[in-house]
């Protein structure tokens, strides 16, 4: 007589928001391998029986996805092709208990800080050895370095605290450990991130530690770009510069969200900076690391906000010339000190606004794209789509800024590094040819 054998778990994982979700979802990955439970990131496959939904929870738009996402997971369950829908992050951390109450078919609701309590859902434990060790969602060539949990910031317009709690970093020895664990697993490009790079370290070693953190991950063999992500204006540690210019594997490249450049609206947003002061640093990182790549982020439509305010951001792109800008729509978040303003810009008009400002950029961004016409750059090959190479330089990080379209009639390597000469510029993209191999 045939003994029936119970189908084995298979969970795929779907991560939405940012890079530091991304990680999180990575950890989990690691855990739930280490106690053999087969899983997978984003699988198109059906083969799973259940699904952990890792949420974002940071403005409206994300906010819908998330619950749209779990609505469908949901429907799957009801319909029997999944055995078990859990919701883990930021949206479940702060609308847990609403959650609970609307969408009753969920299996298990946690925040961002439970993983050990989603680890006990298989019977699982945490396994504190495996500090570090995730299954990366990303291509093997590049990951996303977590540098801190948190932020002590409190800009009005920000739910992240409520989502993330107060800073906490993690320890330098452990992240120049994980660092060089990826670059065994083939990793040559980490992107540090955190809510607020700058204020590594100051909870564990009583000062700022960011300059000091890269010159240890610098020395990481094998480790070809380190890249700086969300670094906070005010009270810039400026020796981190001196690192970037001294180390010649830290990318000439910093992502400094200032989100406005009105006076009236930095100090609505609790920015802690003044407009001058954010000229005043922007010419000391260029003059300290003249050629670096700088990004930053805007939002169009915070309470209060006039026509003027944007004519004055506008004048002040066009003067600084920002090398990449992204811009967002304020979105009214209960629990913020934003949320006790009157939300008085309608959608429509915070969404033309941030077109103007866009249409603004996209000339610059094109005019300095044009300027590298006939240069070389160190290019990492990212992957291959419709028959041709895509990479990035040292200025451009994953998804959000340049790609470069790499002609050659060689087969290369996915991650390898080439020397390509740009020979067309485009809006935001640039085309070249490979002329050697990447040193």
């Amino acid at each position: 007589m045939k003994s029936k054998t119970l189908k084995k778990d298979k969970v795929n994982i779907i991560t939405l928001g940012c890079s530091k979700n991304m990680v999180d979802s990575e950890v989990l990955s690691g855990q739930l391998l280490a106690n053999e439970i087969d899983v997978v990131h984003e699988s198109s496959k059906k083969d799973h029986n259940i699904v952990i939904v890792n949420t974002c929870g940071f403005i409206d738009k994300a906010k819908e996805e998330s619950i749209n996402t779990i609505l469908d997971q949901v429907e799957l369950k009801r319909r029997g092709k999944l055995d078990k829908v859990i919701v883990t992050g930021c949206l479940s951390e702060r609308y847990k208990n609403n959650l609970e109450a609307e969408i009753p078919e969920v299996d298990a609701f946690y925040g961002t800080m439970e993983l050990p309590m989603i680890l006990k859902q298989f019977e699982a434990d945490y396994k504190t050895e495996l500090v570090g060790e995730r299954l990366l969602s990303t291509p093997s060539h590049y990951a996303y370095l977590k540098i801190s949990e948190g932020c002590n910031r409190t800009c009005a317009f920000c739910a992240i605290p409520l989502m993330r709690g107060q800073h906490v970093s993690k320890g330098m020895d452990d992240l120049v450990k994980e660092a060089e664990g990826l670059v065994k697993k083939g990793v040559k490009e980490i992107m540090l991130i955190a809510q607020e790079l700058t204020y590594y370290g100051l909870d564990l070693y009583k000062k700022r530690m960011l300059g000091d953190l890269m010159h240890r991950l610098a020395d990481v063999k094998g480790l070809e770009w380190i890249r700086l992500h969300y670094a906070y204006p005010h009270k810039f540690p400026l020796d981190v510069l001196d690192v970037m210019r001294e180390r010649p594997n830290i990318c000439n490249y910093l992502d400094m969200p200032l989100q406005h450049a009105s006076d009236n609206m930095l100090k609505a947003m609790r920015r802690q900076i003044t407009r001058t002061e954010t000229e005043e640093l922007i010419a000391a990182v260029r003059e300290k690391v003249p050629g670096l790549c700088l990004r930053t982020t805007l939002i169009a439509g915070f309470p209060g906000e006039t026509l003027d305010d944007i004519e004055e951001t506008k004048l002040f792109l066009q003067q600084q010339r920002f090398d990449r800008v992204g811009i967002f729509t304020y979105s009214h978040e209960e629990g913020t000190s934003g949320f006790d303003l009157v939300d008085d810009v309608p959608a429509e008009e915070k969404e033309r606004r941030a077109q103007e400002i866009m249409g603004v950029q996209q000339e610059i961004s094109f005019e300095l794209n044009q300027e590298k016409i006939g240069k070389t750059f160190k290019t990492i090959v990212d992957k291959k789509e419709a028959g041709r190479y895509l990479g990035r330089t040292e200025f451009d990080s994953v998804e959000v800024d340049n790609e470069v379209i790499i002609q050659t009639d060689k087969r290369l390597k996915i991650g390898e590094f080439v020397n390509v000469k740009i020979t067309k510029a485009f809006d935001y993209d640039l085309e070249g040819e490979v002329v050697s191999e990447g040193k």
